[in-house]
């Protein structure tokens, strides 16, 4: 307890130089737990949404079907085995047939994907109610996302020319009318892409009873869906976008901890340093005085840890309502962001867990590095340390 207490009284009569120190670590500290935070708030966020709006509880796939290929489309369907129209029978599961097509708003052609949705569905957050309404004038009712909206210039009560392929590969044509855009944050449901009337999209293509993929509840069982034709995928295999930019972002997250870290480090291992070599008499007159040199080593790694000790207390201090009000108000992002991955403001998620690691790894590597100027100090003669000379 004497050396922490005379750690603690040299520390304090250190003024500026140890006030500049507890800034810097405390602010280096605020920084990675607020980064952390941003990524595990991404991530939490993303899978939330591809839940409700695209993944619910998981999917059935026809085996034809590769959400990467876009050419496996025209023969990645089938019919609905009995197991999974069980399911659909009992609300728990949905079917989605999926196509190719073309669209032609205002004299323009963009190739779409065409997928037809069951209306009576409640398993996502899909607007499929709206495919309900009848148009007098034989418009097919189709909604779209808002980054189809804009990419198309479409809006509610639009009309536009849709073309695609029927079975037999023979084209054709109706006009739709846009019952509704509907505002996501998925945009795997979003571009380039127009959804209808499941019963509608039969009638066009003459594949009744068939599907590209089911889509089930989070409570649903899956043990006796799968067979030859229909191979199901789980939450997991269906987030493996997210999981890799997670990984990605972990990588990149490490690097600025190291950064981070190494500035702090930087400080305290300068300040230890500076602090031996202005002290040399006093160390010389505390070994003299009957303190081994290891205690005087011991009180000088004491000092170092303590100013990380200090940085974390100040960050809690004036961190904590900086973190608070951050995963209160969210953090936004540009437009552009909103278009290409869905992001348009991020709530941090803190993980106690992450927070408490990094602040114990900052008080190690304080200890580590203070102990490495004071090693010196076991090896001096103390005839030169008294005269102000490290030997």
């Amino acid at each position: 307890m004497l050396l922490i207490r005379t750690a603690i009284k040299n520390i304090i009569s250190g003024g500026k130089k140890t006030w500049l120190n507890v800034f810097v670590l405390s602010f280096s500290m605020i920084i990675l737990v607020g980064y952390n935070g941003l990524i595990d708030g991404w991530v939490d966020q993303a899978r939330r949404e591809s839940a409700k709006w695209e993944v619910a509880g998981g999917q059935f796939w026809h085996s034809g079907y590769d959400r990467y290929d876009i050419f496996t489309l025209q023969d990645a369907h089938g019919q609905i085995p009995p197991q999974i129209k069980t399911l659909i029978g009992q609300k728990q599961a949905t079917p989605q047939l999926i196509m190719q097509g073309s669209i032609y708003p205002n004299g323009r052609m963009k190739n779409i994907l065409v997928k037809g949705i069951d209306p009576e569905q409640t398993i996502l957050d899909i607007p499929s109610a709206n495919l309900r309404q009848q148009e007098e004038n034989s418009y097919i009712p189709a909604i779209i996302g808002a980054r189809m909206s804009n990419s198309t210039e479409l809006r509610k009560g639009d009309i536009a020319m849709l073309r695609w392929r029927d079975k037999n590969g023979v084209f054709d044509a109706r006009e739709i009318i846009i019952a509704d855009v509907f505002a996501n944050k998925v945009p795997g449901i979003d571009f380039g892409q127009i959804w209808i009337n499941l019963d509608d999209l039969y009638k066009m293509t003459g594949m009744r009873g068939e599907a590209t993929i089911v889509v089930i509840s989070t409570d649903a069982p899956i043990n006796d869906g799968a067979t030859e034709d229909w191979v199901f995928r789980d939450v997991e295999y269906l987030n493996s976008d997210i999981t890799q930019m997670e990984e990605a972002n972990q990588v990149e997250s490490f690097v600025i901890f190291c950064l981070l870290i190494a500035l702090c480090l930087l400080a305290v291992f300068d300040t230890q340093t500076l602090s031996i070599f202005r002290r040399q008499k006093e160390i010389g007159t505390l070994v003299a005085l009957g303190m081994t040199p290891k205690r005087v080593m011991i009180q000088f790694t004491i000092e170092g840890t303590l100013y990380s000790v200090l940085g974390v207390v100040a960050g809690l201090i004036w961190g904590t309502p900086i973190l608070w009000l951050l995963g209160e108000r969210g953090f936004s992002f540009p437009s552009v962001y909103d278009d290409i991955m869905g992001v348009d403001k991020i709530y941090p998620t803190y993980i106690p867990s992450t927070i408490i690691v990094s602040l114990i790894t900052i008080i190690l590597l304080s200890a580590l590095i203070s102990y490495l100027p004071a090693r010196k100090i076991a090896k001096q003669n103390i005839v030169y340390a008294l005269k102000g000379k490290i030997s």
